[in-house]
């Protein structure tokens, strides 16, 4: 590039920018003729690739992001926990091996890629990471390691990127709620902590039993008995005293479209839940059972629904936030009227079974040892 100051371009800069190594003048002792040597072209110089890294959303990485990723095959992928975008400015394809590894925290994730002359390509990696991260309830720093080598083994580019980890709790909405299917991932089903309620909620039913659907039986006789299931898991929740707690508060980025969500084991541990808490958490038990819960979200509020028998359209709606002070019925009032209040464009319905068929699986348990 030519040297400038204050605007103007120096002379040997160019002789440089025009292709040009030297200039020489000889004059002969006692001679006015002057001899001018112009040498050979310089060489030119090879474009070679560029490449550009960026991790997360701005620069922040969501355990739910990345569990989701990392259960993807690459090319399948719309989002990473860390992307490379490769520019290959020369005439003739490159063919790269691509490493990427968040340091401490995951494992390495390798890619062999192969890019055309002029072509951009960007690589979506999502490493996956250790238990440590799906115990971590508070934002950390760390670093993204990426390494670009030939084929043959010849290292050609490699940098660290700072970027930092979100809370195992923390979910990321996004504008106008683009990413709630996510919600999805804080209903585990098969933690410990809600086996244990579901043991303790059977001694609310009729027989000791909670069977979730049965196949030969009758849709009217099916939808009475989701009803006594839900009230046997509410009172055994309210037996053992959760009641509501508000604490969605996180730090970060995007705080407006993000905040923290307890896991089930979490309200079930501290006997706390707010209503999105509550939500998930009534929503593992009954898809525990083979029930088909659903997510609901209204401005500032949601609500779990559970579908009253196979292939019914109609679902028994439950307040949460009750759980702690209001009986099973009033709770599926409060529900029914909190949603009506609300237009069709203002509700949001998260059916657990079609979040597991997109691949929207439960955030993975990490104990605390």
């Amino acid at each position: 590039m030519p040297k400038r100051n204050s605007g103007h371009v120096f002379l040997g800069s160019a002789a440089v920018l025009f292709g040009l190594t030297a200039l020489s003048v000889v004059v002969a002792p006692g001679s006015a003729s002057v001899k001018t040597v112009v040498p050979s072209p310089a060489k030119s110089h090879k474009p070679e690739p560029t490449y550009k890294v960026q991790a997360g959303v701005d620069g922040e990485v969501y355990p739910v992001f990345a569990n989701f990723a990392s259960l993807q095959k690459p090319q399948e992928r719309n989002r990473g926990s860390v992307a490379v975008t490769v520019t290959n400015s020369a005439d003739t394809s490159i063919q790269n091996r691509i490493s990427v590894q968040v340091v401490g925290w995951s494992d390495e994730e390798i890619q062999d890629v192969e890019l055309g002359a002029g072509k951009v390509g960007t690589y979506q990696f999502a490493p996956t990471f250790l238990p440590r991260l799906y115990r971590n309830h508070e934002i950390v720093a760390a670093t993204a390691l990426v390494t670009v080598r030939r084929m043959g083994g010849q290292l050609v580019y490699r940098t660290t990127v700072p970027l930092r980890l979100r809370s195992v709790d923390d979910i990321y909405w996004g504008p106008n709620f683009e990413y709630a299917p996510f919600i999805a991932s804080w209903v585990t089903p098969h933690d410990p902590w809600v086996e244990r309620v579901l043991s303790r909620a059977k001694e609310f039913a009729p027989g000791r039993r909670l069977p979730g659907y049965e196949s030969s039986t009758n849709p009217a006789v099916q939808e009475r008995s989701t009803y006594i299931q839900a009230r046997a898991i509410y009172r055994a929740l309210q037996s053992r005293g959760v009641s509501y707690v508000k604490s969605s508060m996180t730090f970060g980025k995007n705080l407006d479209i993000s905040e923290r969500v307890r896991m089930p084991r979490e309200s079930l541990d501290g006997i706390a839940a707010n209503c999105i808490d509550g939500t998930v958490m009534y929503a593992a038990l009954f898809e525990n059972l083979g029930m088909e819960p659903v997510v609901v979200l209204v401005p500032h509020h949601a609500y779990v629904g559970v579908r009253v028998a196979p292939n019914s359209v109609a679902y028994l709606f439950i307040e949460t936030a009750l759980t702690g002070r209001a009986s099973f019925d009033r709770a599926v009032r409060a529900a029914q009227a909190g949603m009506q209040r609300y237009p069709a464009s203002e509700v949001i319905r998260i059916p657990i079974a079609d979040a597991r068929q997109a691949g929207i699986y439960p955030m993975p348990l990490a104990s605390k040892n």
